[in-house]
């Protein structure tokens, strides 16, 4: 359940959308206007501070409010859920895993926007065998020296601070590759954006990639100060972000099916509005059942997160039907539409098209379905499924 103030907390983001962005978003996605005046009524409301703890000026929300507001989001642009998503997990990984001076040092502008956070996982050639990647820091004395091209990088562009997966030089006494989350600044010497990506939607959210050449980056912006953590440190902060992207999903979702629920409602055929239909009204029913599944999903993972247990095999099958529904119900969109939904005027076409990319970001739903798959032969998970030992 949620508290009187967390209520409120949803309800004053509710207010926002409905009042200062949906208005607006047609023309935005239009006129390709980044929406700067929307993100500045952003920071002011904190919702760059949805992950960041109460002590370092964030709101602090446990994780099922941090779902609700981020599906509120989603559900009135996809793009701004898209600008708060990276960020929020680069938070909970500082928040989590950092020291207290990394805490101190990034936090408070992380909640106020000052800082924009990305992840700079992937790397040409590498896709999500995250283990294959070259990116480099090699010890020199109280800094390591950075090497890496990183592609593919969500608001890489306007981020100040690159949460960036590294592997450390083996020698000969290591059985395995040690790697690290390293904090790495757009101002240090040797970051570079050399590429903006182009994309079939989310146009305002800028895709880059990004080379770090010979970067010196001080020691005590290795996350955690322990090298070779990386990967726990990543693979628990990214159930925040699968959470994020499922919830997106389930908003990007509710807001295809409003716009075919009143499209139906007034579009007439045959003397009445296609919602007396039989045919528009199984879709419907259709739309609305997956939608439903979709959000109680995502947030039984978001429950079970904020319970502190592992929830990796949870938050895959969120991301992973969600993102599925999603781009169901967006396609059922369209076709509620008829012609009308391939035409840019209609919300619906961009939704169709964003909705895809909910099933490739964040772990291709492929490689969601491998993590649900390997978890299931834990004692934890088959408890959880009810499966017979």
């Amino acid at each position: 359940m949620f508290t009187a103030e967390e209520v409120e907390i949803v309800s004053t983001v509710e207010r926002f959308i409905e009042e200062r962005v949906r208005p607006n978003v047609m023309a935005c996605e239009r006129d390709s206007l980044y929406p700067q005046a929307v993100v500045d009524e952003m920071k002011e409301l904190g919702l760059f501070g949805l992950a960041v703890p109460e002590a370092f000026g964030g709101l602090g929300l446990r994780v099922p409010v941090f779902a609700a507001v981020m599906e509120v989001v989603s559900r009135g642009w996809t793009t701004l859920a898209a600008y708060l998503n990276s960020h929020s997990t680069v938070a909970h990984a500082i928040k989590t895993y950092g020291t207290d001076d990394q805490k101190r040092r990034y936090l408070p502008g992380l909640a106020t926007g000052k800082h924009h956070a990305s992840l700079c996982l992937t790397e040409p050639g590498c896709g999500s065998d995250l283990q294959a990647i070259r990116a480099t820091a090699t010890d020199d004395g109280d800094h390591y020296r950075l090497t890496a091209s990183k592609t593919y990088v969500t608001n890489g562009d306007r981020a100040t601070l690159l949460l960036t997966l590294v592997k450390h030089p083996r020698d000969a006494s290591e059985a395995k590759t040690r790697f690290s989350l390293l904090l790495v600044e757009k101002t240090f010497p040797g970051v570079q954006v050399t590429t903006t990506f182009h994309k079939m939607g989310m146009g305002l959210v800028d895709t880059v990639q990004i080379e770090m050449d010979n970067v010196p980056v001080p020691k005590e912006n290795l996350v955690g100060s322990v090298e070779g953590k990386g990967f726990h440190h990543l693979f628990e902060s990214l159930e925040i972000g699968r959470i994020a992207i499922g919830i997106s999903a389930v908003g990007l979702a509710a807001d295809a099916l409003s716009e075919a629920v009143r499209y139906a409602s007034e579009r007439v055929t045959f003397g009445v509005t296609i919602d007396k239909h039989q045919a528009i009204q199984l879709k419907l029913a259709d739309m609305a059942t997956k939608l439903v599944t979709a959000r109680l999903l995502t947030m039984e993972a978001a429950w079970l997160k904020e319970g502190g247990g592992r929830c990796d095999m949870i938050s895959a099958m969120a991301k992973l039907h969600a993102s599925d529904a999603a781009l169901e119900v967006a396609h059922d969109a369209v076709r509620v539409h008829g012609g009308a939904g391939y035409i840019q005027d209609y919300a619906v076409e961009r939704l169709y098209r964003e909705a895809l990319l909910y099933t490739i970001g964040e772990g291709t739903n492929d490689v969601n379905r491998i993590v649900i798959s390997r978890r299931m032969s834990g004692a934890e998970e088959r408890a959880y499924l009810g499966l017979v030992p």
